[in-house]
């Protein structure tokens, strides 16, 4: 059955091919251009210059790929534990601990960086505690970075606020001292 479709589909094509183009003049003077000569007239047979053909491209064969998968973040959540965002800490020594957590747990070859008012406080290391000392009463920003081996960050927290609150010392008595220098500055001041 398909030898004799594919038979009858090169006939018409061969025909098709074979189909001539005729111009005549009929008898309103119009010229008429047909596939087939009228009979009774004189009619010349047009010759047509080859048509237009672009060779078609090569058809590359690209084998399908697996679809690109995407991955999830490598951390679901990296937060500051303490100090929580604006709180206000009294620490007169002006220690205070930072301490962070990330999910999943620290990656290998990635460390946590701590951000103290926009700058590296202290080196990058795998412990999600830095202790801070002896810092300036008033507010302070802190951010945590996750940094790779080459340095660069692979997540971060926003900055958050926190408040130190330390006793100030101006406008109080000296302590009594019997040292020179000491007693001279108590005597000035009385």
């Amino acid at each position: 059955m398909i030898p004799r479709i594919l038979g009858a589909l090169l006939l018409c094509l061969a025909c098709a091919a074979q189909a001539g183009v005729y111009t005549y003049i009929d008898a309103e003077g119009n010229r008429v251009y047909t596939d087939q000569p009228p009979s009774g007239r004189k009619a010349q047979r047009v010759e047509l210059a080859p048509g237009n053909s672009v060779a078609p491209p090569g058809i590359r064969y690209r084998p399908p790929t697996a679809p690109l998968e995407v991955k999830p973040p490598a951390y679901q959540l990296l937060r500051i534990l303490f100090p929580e965002p604006d709180a206000t800490l009294r620490a007169n020594s002006g220690d205070v601990i930072v301490t962070v957590t990330s999910e999943p747990a620290l990656l290998p070859g990635h460390r946590y960086r701590l951000l103290l008012d926009g700058k590296p406080a202290g080196a990058p290391g795998r412990s999600p505690v830095f202790p801070l000392k002896n810092l300036d009463r008033g507010t302070h920003q802190v951010a945590v970075e996750i940094i790779d081996g080459d340095g660069m960050t692979v997540e971060s927290t926003p900055s958050q606020p926190f408040h130190l609150h330390r006793v100030s010392i101006a406008g109080q008595p000296l302590p009594e001292v019997d040292t020179p220098l000491v007693s001279a500055v108590q005597a000035s001041e009385r």
